[in-house]
């Protein structure tokens, strides 16, 4: 969870601090009530149609080797000519249904890690579409690289950098921004290529609103770690992503991705930049590859929660802000996703729930 400082034994932090700072602005009201204002009658009843539908597709993804069943396996279901777009994970026993479907031709799309991805089309006339899928193990695995890797780097830190350090995370912890840059400066004169401590300045200053700061820490970062220590990329981009430099952010992102692809954190802030771009499918399917790396990963669902609502498909909108409470009832988003619930409510014409 991205609000629990982790344990200060390891070496290196999960540096999960950058995306508490601004990730819950994933969850902009914008959209939301921007699309309130712009429905006229017949777009609020084109949407209450579309909600009375009733088709389903579901299925069994399985390995095609031994049959056994793939489990969160990412399968998306989309039509571009009904404007339809859902994606899932298959529970425990490969299983999926996506609910909510109008009559139509459907893509279906199935990928996970270690097989190769398949591509189906099911036609849904009325009656339920159920589907048995098979994947098959991919011919070449991609090597599996730990998390943020660099170098021996570790065993060249004075003891004296290392205390300040762990000082400064201490401060982080307590939301003493301010006492912890002091400790991270002194970690770095005491060891100038102490990468990971530039970042974590970068993350403070971000805190702090001075993001010009926050990008030169995060550029220090990147440089003295040749470019190899994810999160001061995602940190860089996601400063680019709050100064409106979203072509620039989704670049810088991607890059990161590519020397972590397992990052939740990183998906899940490339998702929040696509979304501003408009480019609603590519910022669900990060979204999802977020929730694939690490289930129950409750920004994600924000992201989620604003790719619908764009779409004005609120009843799903509803389901993801729901996921949202039922993983952080008191997370640091939980007030404007309830604001976000009520307004989403009003668009479906159902009645705001009783406490």
């Amino acid at each position: 969870m991205l609000c629990e400082l982790p344990k200060f034994e390891k070496s290196r932090l999960q540096a999960s601090f950058l995306p508490i700072l601004l990730l819950k602005i994933s969850l902009s009201l914008a959209p939301i009530l921007g699309g309130l204002a712009v429905c006229t009658p017949a777009a609020v009843a084109q949407v209450s149609n579309i909600e009375k539908t009733d088709g389903m597709i579901s299925g069994t993804v399985l390995s095609k080797l031994d049959e056994r069943p793939v489990e969160q396996a990412a399968v998306s279901v989309k039509s571009h000519s009904l404007g339809v777009f859902r994606s899932i994970l298959t529970d425990y026993d490969g299983r999926f249904e996506v609910r909510g479907l109008p009559p139509g031709t459907y893509e279906v799309v199935v990928e996970q890690p270690g097989y190769e991805s398949l591509q189906t089309k099911a036609q849904f006339e009325g009656s339920p579409v159920k589907l048995v899928l098979h994947l098959m193990a991919s011919k070449i695995s991609q090597p599996f690289r730990s998390s943020y890797t660099v170098s021996v780097q570790e065993l060249k830190i004075p003891d004296k950098a290392r205390n300040e350090y762990q000082k400064g995370l201490e401060c982080m912890g307590k939301n003493d921004e301010v006492g912890s840059l002091n400790h991270f400066t002194k970690a770095t004169q005491a060891f100038p290529k102490y990468f990971e401590a530039f970042y974590h300045m970068g993350a403070a200053e971000t805190r702090l609103g001075r993001l010009e700061e926050a990008r030169q820490a995060f550029q220090t970062a990147i440089d003295l770690s040749g470019g190899k220590y994810a999160w001061a990329e995602f940190g860089f981009g996601y400063v680019l992503y709050l100064e409106g430099k979203t072509e620039e952010a989704e670049a810088v992102l991607r890059r990161g991705l590519e020397v972590d692809g397992n990052s939740p954190d990183g998906y899940t802030i490339l998702g929040m930049t696509l979304l501003r771009l408009n480019r609603l499918e590519e910022a669900e399917k990060c979204a999802r590859q977020a929730i694939l790396h690490k289930p129950g990963f409750s920004q994600a669902y924000l992201v989620l929660a604003d790719v619908y609502a764009h779409r004005r498909e609120y009843r799903v909108q509803l389901q993801n802000l729901d996921a949202y409470l039922q993983l952080e009832p008191n997370g640091p988003a939980s007030d404007l996703v309830h604001q976000a619930r009520e307004v989403a409510l009003k668009m479906l014409g159902e009645p705001k729930p009783q406490e």
